[in-house]
């Protein structure tokens, strides 16, 4: 800090600051010096947590197969557009930059939700330091976050969702950082990173309106009390309005997808169910974001930054009024763990640094226990173990292994998407290999679910399998008007639903079934169906235009 001079008048003291002093082999004011080092000590430090969740993600991207959702955006890279049926198209583009780069493999497809991993640290400790805390409060909240059962579950699968959460949290330092030092390029920086939000998730939206609202009702509003603000939000349309166009164009599939979703998973999700589920998924480091909700919500120190809690709070009480899932709300908590690394740096100011030690390991450490029930990082027998524990002595945590169909399984949901896929395509090419290369260019593959079709699309390349029809997700976008075969390989979950059919062909062979113990798709079968006649043709055709009108 610069050094001053007092001159007394007769009534108040007057301060006269002095010339900060000068490096003289720099020129360069000596605080500024110092502001910078540690600055850097700061940004290197907090690498070394980045560090360690690239690690952990690492040590865990190929232990088990691909998931059924990465299947199906791996397969929209080879489809881009500026829109699909249950997601915009973000995704696809990042799917289409994996597979050009990196390759089709599992470990491949992950190494981009790696890196966002990585950077949702690097800004939640940058977040930390821009609230005012130190190394412990960057320890605390960072390593809170890394072995918080929420991220960890999130943060490795090629998803939307994980770098849905990056944009959230870059939106909150964006805005933390403008908010610090009013300066304009910061919110635009807002406007442009809500803007591929809204491009990667449309829960961006509904985040940077609850923020917004936050803003306006707390002391910070003069933020937004200028025409930037408002330049700032046109930017973000601007750059979401090819979505916006597509889904006109195609009139509004997302609308039908959300219906079927609401219909299929999210009505059987209760109130109840959110706000527990939100109070566990974080596991023992619910006290540190309870304790960052809280100061940012009361102290004085964080005032400036009361904006962030009230938009916690309105974009928790939206997703609850609309049956929203757990994950939809993890973006938002890497801003109040950082919080919480403040609020108990400022609590322990004066402790000694074991105590700060035994803090860290108290809400840390219990979490990675749990690591193996929401990450591989062990094989999938060692897994299962670390279930069965659990559904023994820890029965709060239940709803951890309970799937969509509201039943108790053996595994995740998310676990048991990882299995059966390669054998399933291995038995569709057993079926395709098996015709005489006169029999398959008269050849088609039709699969029930966007699983099973993403599986023989990126699977099935090695096979050199023919391009795979399905009427499910987004596959309906480019699915052919009509089907012109002699031969159909057709995989279905379950006979039952391929058992209309069978009037419709002349003859049937069951080629196999999915035999893995924890796939999701175990007992799906792969059926050879030869001379179609026409009425199959024209049942399909049906099927593909109420599919598109959904």
């Amino acid at each position: 800090m610069s050094s001053c001079k007092f001159s007394y008048s007769l009534f108040t003291p007057v301060l006269y600051p002095s010339k900060p002093k000068k490096n003289y082999l720099s020129g360069k004011p000596i605080t500024a010096m110092i502001y910078r080092n540690r600055r850097a000590a700061y940004s290197n430090f907090i690498l070394v947590f980045v560090a360690i969740k690239i690690a952990l993600n690492l040590l865990s991207i190929s232990n088990f197969g691909f998931h059924r959702d990465e299947l199906l955006h791996l397969t929209l890279g080879d489809h881009l557009d500026w829109g699909y049926k249950e997601v915009p198209p973000f995704i696809a583009f990042l799917a289409r930059m994996s597979l050009s780069i990196f390759g089709d493999s599992v470990f491949a497809s992950r190494i981009l939700t790696t890196v966002a991993s990585g950077l949702i640290i690097w800004l939640t400790g940058m977040i930390t330091r821009e609230l005012g805390g130190k190394k412990f409060a960057i320890a605390l909240a960072c390593l809170s976050l890394i072995l918080a059962p929420a991220f960890a579950a999130s943060g490795y699968l090629f998803q939307p969702v994980v770098f849905d959460q990056l944009w959230w949290v870059l939106t909150v330092w964006l805005l933390i950082k403008y908010s610090n030092t009013t300066n304009i390029s910061y919110l635009y920086a807002v406007g442009i990173t809500v803007g591929v939000g809204m491009l990667t998730k449309y829960t961006m939206a509904f985040f940077a309106i609850a923020l917004v609202i936050g803003i306006l009702i707390s002391k910070q509003r003069k933020l937004l009390f200028n025409k930037h603000a408002l330049g700032a939000a046109l930017l973000s349309l601007l750059i979401f309005a090819p979505n916006l166009v597509w889904q006109w164009r195609n009139n509004f599939p997302v609308a039908g997808h959300m219906n079927e979703l609401r219909s299929t998973q999210l009505e059987h999700i209760t109130a109840g169910d959110f706000i527990i589920q939100q109070l566990l998924v974080n596991g023992a480091a619910l006290p540190v974001w309870i304790t960052g909700f809280l100061f940012l919500l009361f102290s004085f120190k964080l005032r400036k930054f009361q904006f962030l809690a009230m938009g916690y709070v309105l974009i928790f009480l939206f997703l609850l009024q609309m049956n929203g899932k757990n994950y939809y709300l993890f973006g938002a908590y890497p801003m109040l763990f950082a919080a919480g690394g403040y609020a108990f740096d400022r609590i322990l100011k004066t402790s000694r640094k074991p105590l700060k030690a035994a803090v860290i390991i108290l809400f840390t450490v219990p979490n990675l226990l749990l690591l193996p029930l929401v990450m591989p990082v062990l094989p999938i027998r060692q897994t299962l173990a670390f279930f069965e524990f659990n559904n023994k002595n820890l029965p709060f945590l239940s709803f951890i292994t309970k799937w969509e169909d509201q039943q108790q399984h053996a595994t995740t949901q998310d676990y048991a998407d990882m299995f059966g896929w390669q054998e399933m395509t291995a038995l569709v090419a057993k079926a395709y290999n098996g015709l005489g290369a006169e029999h398959k260019p008269h050849t088609a593959i039709i699969a029930d679910n966007y699983g099973q079709a993403g599986a023989i699309h990126i699977l099935g390349a090695r096979y050199n399998l023919p391009p795979v029809i399905c009427l499910n997700s987004s596959f309906a976008l480019w699915a052919p008007e009509q089907i012109a075969a002699r031969y159909i390989i057709y995989v279905a979950e379950e006979f039952d639903d391929m058992k209309h059919l069978l009037p419709m062909v002349e003859s049937y062979h069951s080629i196999g079934e999915v035999q893995h113990p924890f796939a999701r798709e175990k007992g799906t079968g792969v059926y050879l169906l030869v001379n179609p006649k026409p009425a199959l043709n024209e049942l399909y055709k049906k099927d593909l235009e109420a599919t598109r009108k959904k």
